[in-house]
């Protein structure tokens, strides 16, 4: 924590320079005027959706097998929800005009749509985690002796009096039903309507009808792989091989498998099309792709971070935690630069000609500072899961006991 919050530090000064200076300091110019920050926001959005990939459609379908992996999932869903909305101020120019979004925001707009799409996911995702962890907070807030005062009088005051009785079962299950059937069109609204502020315009590479679909598949692509590497850390650093058992890593290595082939199907279909008919300006997009300046990019991120995982995950092997987590972080260093791919290149190549312009503004280039920014957006993520992680049970110890207990005290998993 230490480490992660004098990072955070530094970012800030690099934001700080930002305010002060302006946009200017980044590598965003007339042309390519949406770079990291957009990039950095769609993927956050992404990550945030495996929340309600496993506990809402997995949960709902009755896979018992999710249930010590729920909390992580949800945990993940809350702290790239939280930081994505902060993302989009520092690709803000003038952040002291936010309020002009509430106050004179127009429905036909897309950014609208957005704002209000990601606040009510953070909200259903953040209710769900605590409607969740209130059985657990009545267990523990009597067995935490070793642990700060502050936090035990947080456990007594958090868990609202809980007695577990089976009224008050009867009605969290109710409340629970009703926020995961809530928030499953809510996330599909949050990466539709993120597809849509590409796809609503002209620009070649974005104007495809396919967008939603494309973004939700690989949403969960992204998302599934930062609950694997999540599950890896959690697994070793506070020992939980015996509820994080190999059983759980080969059934979301399957997961991750069949996500993956989606995706991969939405990728061949989005180049497929444009490539066929080969329209002049879908043509120098392409090109620039495959065998231009972002060709090397292009095909790592599509061979590294996607084709080879994807193959890799089908060997039984491969689905064991230490190689599922290696093969995971490709997986989300793949699905970050793909969203680079996404929001950069087409920018670079407008329907009228560059001329009269500086050098500079020819192809995007990030700036250090802006660099700093796009990490420190990620350090608060971690700093936000880190601290979930300590202050409360990241097993969930109420649905585990009752797992345990409806398969005769057998081992979850077994």
């Amino acid at each position: 924590m230490t480490f992660l919050i004098l990072a955070l530090f530094a970012c800030l000064y690099a934001y700080y320079i930002q305010l002060q200076e302006g946009l200017g300091v980044t590598g965003m110019r007339d042309y390519v005027s949406w770079g990291m920050y957009i990039s950095n926001f769609v993927f956050f959005v992404a990550a945030s959706l495996v929340g309600m990939l496993i506990s809402g459609i997995l949960g709902l379908i009755g896979y018992k097998w999710i249930v010590p992996i729920g909390r992580i999932a949800e945990i993940i869903a809350i702290a790239f929800a939280a930081v994505a909305g902060l993302v989009i101020i520092s690709d803000m120019g003038r952040p002291d005009r936010l309020y002009y979004l509430f106050t004179h925001g127009k429905i036909q707009s897309p950014i609208l749509w957005d704002v209000t799409v990601v606040t009510t996911y953070f909200t259903l995702s953040f209710l769900l985690y605590f409607f969740t962890l209130l059985p657990d907070l009545a267990i523990s807030k009597n067995r935490i002796g070793h642990t700060p005062v502050w936090l035990q009088k947080a456990y007594n005051i958090l868990s609202f009096n809980w007695q577990h009785t089976p009224e008050q079962y009867k009605v969290l299950f109710k409340i629970i039903r009703i926020l995961l059937i809530l928030i499953i069109p809510t996330a599909f609204a949050i990466h539709t309507v993120t597809s849509w502020l590409f796809a609503v315009t002209l620009r070649p590479g974005w104007d495809s009808t396919i967008f939603g679909p494309y973004f939700l598949s690989g949403a969960f692509v992204a998302g599934t792989a930062s609950v694997i590497v999540a599950m890896r850390f959690f697994r070793k650093s506070y020992n939980l091989k015996k509820y994080l058992t190999d059983y759980h890593f080969d059934m979301i290595g399957k997961l991750l498998f069949l996500v993956s082939i989606v995706y991969f199907y939405f990728n061949i279909n989005e180049f497929l099309v444009p490539g066929f008919k080969l329209k002049k300006m879908d043509a120098l997009h392409l090109q620039a792709l495959f065998t231009g300046h972002y060709a090397l990019l292009f095909w790592s991120t599509q061979i590294l971070g996607l084709i080879l995982p994807m193959i890799l995950v089908l060997f039984k092997k491969m689905r064991k935690s230490g190689p599922l987590a290696f093969i995971s972080l490709f997986v989300i260093a793949g699905a970050w630069l793909k969203r680079y791919i996404i929001v950069v290149p087409t920018q670079e190549h407008p329907f009228l000609p560059m001329q009269g312009v500086p050098d500079m503004w020819l192809v995007y280039k990030p700036t250090i500072i802006e660099t700093s920014i796009t990490l420190g957006s990620f350090i608060l993520v971690l700093i936000i899961i880190s601290v979930l992680s300590k202050l409360f049970p990241i097993i969930p110890i109420w649905e585990t006991a009752m797992e345990q207990d409806h398969s005769n005290d057998k081992p979850l998993g077994e």
